[in-house]
Order: C-alpha cells, then structure tokens, then sequence
C-alpha cells in the first residue's frame, strides 16, 4: 500500500486537487475562453460563454440544451406599409447574444437586424417589413443560441400587403355638356397577394348620375346637367383582405357652352377645347337681296349636326352676308355678284359653314346654302339648302351635290362654293353661294331671278341640311354660325 501511494503522489506532482463535499457533485475547472487547454477529452467551465465545454482535439463544443420557441406576437406583415416589424418571441433557454432569423418558405431567410434579449424567456427582435417578401410566406422564426444549438417555430408569419393604386390621383376626367352622355372612367388598384379588391367612395361624393363599380373601379352613367362648371372632389378606397388603401379623385362636369358668329366679312375660328371630343353645330346662310320692284329673296338654308372633335383642331367659320342691293359685287360666303344700276333686283345670299383649316370646298365640314336674289316683276329667288338649293324663277337652276347650278337668260352657272352671277343692269337676281352655288338670272324681257346654293353635311357624324323658308334666314338676313358643347 505505501508504495502504490508514492507512485500516484507522483503523477500528480505540480496538479492541484479538488476537493468537494456533501452531494454537490464534481468540481471541474474554470477559466476563461483565453485560457483554454488542449487535451482532448478535457472538460471545463468557460467563464466567459458560462458554458461547460469539452475538447475534441480539434475544437471545442458546448455542453448545453437547446432554446425553445412557443409563440409570436405579429403573424402579418405589410411589407409595403415602410419602416421596421417588432416581434416579439416566447420561449425559454434564450442566451444572451441569441439571434433571430426569419426562415422563408422558399428557402430564402433573413435576420433581424436588432435582437433584444429580455430575459430567459422572451425575445424582441425588429426588421423592416419590406424584407418580408410574399413569395417566401409563411416564415418560420429561428433562435439560434451562441453555443450553435437553436429551435424554429415553422409557418408563422405571412405577407399581407395593402393594394397599390395603379391610377393616380388627381383629375378622372372634365367633360362638357355635349359629353356628360355614356362617361366611363375608371380609378384602379392591385394587390400583390392577389386578393379580391373592393372599391369604395370613402368620402367626397361622384357628380350626380354617376355611380361606382365596387368590383372593378369603373365609375360609369350620364351626368347631370349643371348650371356652372363644376368639381365633385371624392376619396375611393381599395379594399383586399382587410388592408385598405385611399386616394383622392376629381371628375369636372361643364355648364354648357354656346357660342354665335354673327356675320363680319371676314373668316373667323373655332378651336376645339381640350377635353372636348365632339360639338354640336346650327348654321344658316344668308338670304338673297331684294328690293324695289323685285320678287323676295330666297332664304337661305339650315344645316344642323354634330361634329366629332379632336382636341386643339382648328376650324374656319364663315358667315355669309345676305345678297347686295344697293352696291355691287359679290357677298362673302360666295353670293353671286350683282350690279346694282336699276335697282329692282338682288344679289345671291352668301353660304354659312365650318371648314377644316382653310376655306376650300375639299374641306368643308358642313355648309348651309344661300339664297337666290329676287328679280323684276316679282319674280322670287330660291331658298338655299337641303341637298340641292331651289330653283330660281323662270329656270335658274339650284346647286346639287355635285355640280353648281346652271344659269337663266345670260346669267353665270354656280359653281363649288361660289353662286352664279345675274347678268344686265340690277333687274336680275343672283344665285346663292353654297356646298355648289346656285345658277344666277338676268335682266331682260322677262327678268329672272337666282337660285339657292346647296346644304352640305358630310362632315357631320349626324346631321340635316334643309331649305328655310321662315323670317330667320329670309331676305336680305345675313346668315349665323351657332356652336355648342
């Protein structure tokens, strides 16, 4: 016995003992990570982690459990709502530098980026929303303790994102009088889940005879009338699966708007207002003269329609000026030209129309024609309009669709735009301007009188040219151009 106690002091000569009492258990050494041994097999307390370790002889592993997650405060993010997500996690075995991390479904994970240990059981972890990403729901949240062991809690979170407005806010729209018929504008949202969106006035009103669309943000019906321009200002709201998005809209509904050229000897304009796409148009032409002895001039005719409009067009008005009596010449709107020396007869009334950006007969839009001019004798001039201006007395012949009217007794034969003019010394009539003028008259043994140009609608979407026979438009009337919208 004494010499097997000699040989164990031996072996442990320069080690230091451990003594322990009671039912404590085995004391093993202490120290900090810097003062590690390498022997492997060695176990030990390390100070600085607060772990027991052992050594491998290659590396050393930590001896302890492994944390658990039981629950998550926040299972939906709105990864587009901006700025940071607060989770907090509960569990237990949580350690002091734990980390958190946000397992996609995918495969693609992401850590937080602030990780607060408050205590052994409780975890408060922030990141932005917009990391969250709808591909990879649900995530699972991981708790990774220092020592490498760690615990998930799968399928926990999902990506719930408010729709996002595809129309901008601000103007739906103006319309004017003669457009408030059928609108149809729309204000739409998406939502990248993919949930069914539901569209809602959230306040504000629509113009009264419009209503809303909840399944597709079509707002649709014929506006009412109103007495001055007017903005109805609204908010809609997209709703999908709870998460709403707002934006402010405004539709204009226009007072109409009705404007008159009076006839001035010059061309004058008309252009299209932004927003306008179509007008509606009542022209007349302008009556054929009279005077003395002579028959009545020819009224000039009407033409009425719509026009479809384009933004920013420009358009030439022309106004005709009634028939010459007492001067000579030819009156504008191509009213047959007249000499006015014996005074018993009139000058063919000049047309009335719209024309595309000159005044040429290739672009006429639409055109009320003029009347003929009363002859000697009482011989009347025919109205001007409808497809084909009326004859003058005595065989003056009315302007057509295709061909100006032929000429009595010496006078001109009418031609595109332009009446024919009255032969002699003022006792004639001549024909009216028109689409193609009327045929012009002529002083002689029987006087005669012009013919009326004819209406032209081409131009028009809708529309009809007809001869007026009524005080407006009568002898010696200049004509009128009235547009509206």
């Amino acid at each position: 016995m004494a010499q097997t106690k000699v040989r164990f002091d031996r072996a442990v000569e320069g080690a230091t003992n451990i003594v322990d009492s009671g039912t404590e258990g085995t004391k093993v050494a202490s120290g900090t990570t810097a003062q590690r041994g390498s022997t492997t097999g060695q176990i030990r307390f390390n100070s600085t982690t607060g772990l027991a370790e052992y050594y491998t002889g290659t590396a050393f592993k930590t001896i302890d459990s492994p944390p658990t997650v039981s629950s998550i405060n926040v299972t939906e993010v709105d990864s587009q709502a901006g700025g940071n997500q607060t989770i907090v996690i509960t569990g237990s075995g949580f350690n002091s530098g734990a980390t958190v991390t946000y397992v996609g479904n995918a495969g693609t994970d992401f850590n937080a980026s602030t990780v607060t240990i408050n205590s052994a059981t409780q975890i408060t972890a922030v990141a932005p929303k917009a990391s969250f990403l709808n591909a990879q729901e649900p995530y699972g949240v991981k708790v990774q303790n220092t020592s490498g062991l760690s615990a998930t809690l799968a399928s926990q979170i999902n990506v719930d994102s408010s729709p996002s407005w595809s129309t901008a806010s601000g103007s739906l729209g103006t319309f004017f009088d003669s457009t408030r018929s059928g609108i149809s504008v729309s204000a739409t949202a998406t939502d990248s889940d993919g949930d069914t969106i539901v569209y809602s006035v959230q306040s504000g009103s629509l113009p009264s005879g419009l209503s809303l669309n909840t399944s597709s943000g079509a707002i649709t019906g014929t506006a009412n009338a109103v007495g001055s321009d007017t903005t109805s200002s609204f908010t809609l709201r997209a709703t999908a699966n709870s998460k709403t998005a707002d934006r402010a809209f405004t539709i204009t509904i226009n007072a109409p708007v009705s404007t008159t050229y009076s006839y001035t000897g010059s061309n004058q304009t008309f252009t299209v207002p932004t927003g306008l796409t179509s007008f509606v148009v009542d022209i007349m032409g302008a009556g054929g003269g009279s005077q003395g002895s002579s028959g009545s001039g020819g009224t000039g005719g009407r033409t009425q329609g719509t026009r479809t409009a384009s933004a920013g067009q420009s358009y030439i008005v022309i106004v005709g000026e009634r028939g010459k009596t007492t001067s000579s010449g030819s009156s504008f709107g191509g009213g047959g030209s007249y000499t006015s020396q014996n005074g018993n007869g009139g000058g063919g009334g000049g047309l009335s129309g719209i024309f595309l950006t000159s005044y040429t007969h290739g672009n006429s839009v639409a055109i009320a024609g003029g009347g003929g001019g009363g002859a000697f004798g009482g011989n009347a001039g025919g109205h001007g309009g409808g497809s084909s201006g009326n004859g003058g007395s005595h065989g003056a012949g009315g302007g057509s669709q295709s061909s100006g009217g032929s000429g009595q007794g010496g006078g001109g034969s009418g031609s595109a735009l332009q009446g024919g003019s009255a032969s002699g010394n003022g006792n004639g009539g001549a024909g009216g301007g028109g689409y193609y003028g009327g045929g012009g008259g002529a002083e002689g043994g029987t006087d005669t009188s012009g013919a009326g140009g004819s209406g032209y609608i081409g131009g028009l979407v809708s529309g009809a040219t007809t001869a007026l026979a009524g005080s407006t438009g009568g002898a010696n009337n200049n004509g009128s151009v009235v547009i509206s919208y």
